[in-house]
């Protein structure tokens, strides 16, 4: 009898090759992927391609998305593993449990309050387990900043400040997705600001309570493109004689990996990966600020911005002992666009202790290797790896996808309303 543990995947693109390469190569030992499930049959005879002649393993069988019941009766997979578009996370992952399936979901578990009290109630309802791929808290900066905070290197933290910047390729990226419809995605206070707002709950041991926020889209969308001058627009980068010019336009045809994965795709779903960001439709902004009030008093600045001339963030914890400023510059790429270790990979990285009282000085970190700072493949180890133990409890559960969450969805409620949000009125946990 194998002792391997057998996975499916829902959502063929981008995001899945991060799972089905490990499992293909580093962790064929201990796991097994047995199908695909998509809505394009294309998508997934690509990603069987990429398989078979990327990563030496056997194509597996390919399921549409309406015969996702009849794909876990047929493979009785041990974990489902959800990669679709963020709006249909809670189907999958409320299904899988009820068919007595355990769930890996990419970030964010799902986007708005209904969606999560569902998954939260499905979970108590079935017993089933959940684990949500933060990979940032596995970045070996990030757990540094626990090991300090947790360590009472600064005392009790009373605020965070934490400015978020996303370049001209990796930022402009959402615009052109499916992200840009806010129904998609939540927006990127949910979609991208997951990792950050988890981050914080990581560090420092709290929960989230009171959420206000402003956000506009000040730079991206036709309109702006207008007020700035702009006279010549597209519907999309691929085949476009303007879209030449424009240094915010994606060519589909000129990746191979975009065009198999996309491009070739169209035809079976109408989706388009490279729209114009300066286009209309545009329902997500570019420009945020967030102001947060924790459980245990302390107080988050937040701002992201999409638009900027490097990627990367500037994190300040202030505390009774003193203060830690962190420093991280990342490298810049369109999802899928190229090789998934330079997917946030580190370009610099600094933390600075100042005491009260004394000099401060640098912590040093050894550099992660691998995308999002080093923390992909310790995730990756993490969950398809033999279980190890984990002093600092990264990983992450129903429970912490959903704290994360619900800071990105109060967020956008007070956006709508003008208003400070109660982080508890949202949902009930049980």
């Amino acid at each position: 009898m194998s002792t391997k543990k057998k996975y499916v995947i829902v959502g063929a693109g981008g995001r899945a090759e991060f799972f089905y390469a490990a499992i293909a190569t580093d962790y064929k030992h201990t796991s097994e992927l047995l199908a695909f499930c998509d809505v394009n049959q294309t998508r997934m005879d690509y990603a069987n391609k990429l398989l078979t002649e990327s990563y030496g393993s056997k194509a597996v069988r390919t399921y549409k998305t309406e015969q996702f019941d009849r794909m876990v009766e047929a493979e009785k997979p041990d974990v489902v593993i959800v990669t679709s578009i963020d709006r249909t996370h809670h189907i999958y992952i409320i299904r899988a449990m009820e068919l007595g399936c355990d769930v890996i979901t990419e970030k964010p578990m799902t986007v708005d309050e209904n969606k999560c009290q569902d998954i939260l109630d499905a979970v108590e309802r079935t017993g089933r387990r959940m684990r949500v791929a933060f990979n940032y808290r596995y970045a070996p900066h990030h757990t540094k900043a626990r090991e300090l905070i947790g360590g009472g290197v600064i005392g009790d933290i009373t605020s965070v400040h934490f400015e978020w910047m996303l370049d001209t390729r990796h930022g402009a990226d959402y615009f052109r997705r499916w992200h840009r419809d806010k129904r998609n995605s939540g927006g990127l206070l949910v979609h991208k600001s997951t990792h950050h707002f988890d981050l914080v709950n990581f560090w420092i041991g709290a929960q989230p309570e009171t959420v206000f926020a402003f956000g506009n889209l000040s730079f991206y969308g036709r309109e702006n493109a207008e007020q700035r001058g702009v006279t010549s627009f597209y519907d999309r980068g691929t085949g476009n004689p303007i879209a030449k010019e424009d240094p915010f336009a994606l060519q589909l045809d000129e990746n191979e990996h975009l065009k198999h994965m996309y491009l070739d795709a169209e035809h079976e779903d109408g989706y388009r990966r490279d729209q114009s960001v300066f286009g209309d439709g545009i329902s997500i902004e570019d420009t945020m600020g967030v102001i947060v009030r924790y459980d245990n008093k302390a107080i988050l600045t937040y701002s992201l911005n999409a638009y900027l001339p490097y990627e990367g963030y500037r994190i300040a914890f202030n505390g009774t002992k003193g203060r830690i400023e962190m420093e991280i510059l990342e490298q810049a790429y369109i999802n899928s666009g190229g090789n998934k270790a330079d997917e946030g990979a580190l370009e610099k990285q600094s933390i600075i202790v100042h005491p009260m009282f004394k000099l401060p000085y640098e912590v040093k970190v050894e550099d992660g290797e691998g995308g999002h700072g080093g923390g992909d493949p310790i995730l990756l180890r993490d969950l398809f790896g033999e279980p190890a133990e984990d002093r600092f409890k990264r990983a992450a559960n129903h429970i912490d996808g959903a704290r994360s969450i619900l800071t990105g969805i109060a967020a956008n409620q007070s956006i709508r309303t003008g208003l400070p949000v109660n982080v508890k009125d949202l949902v009930t946990f049980n």
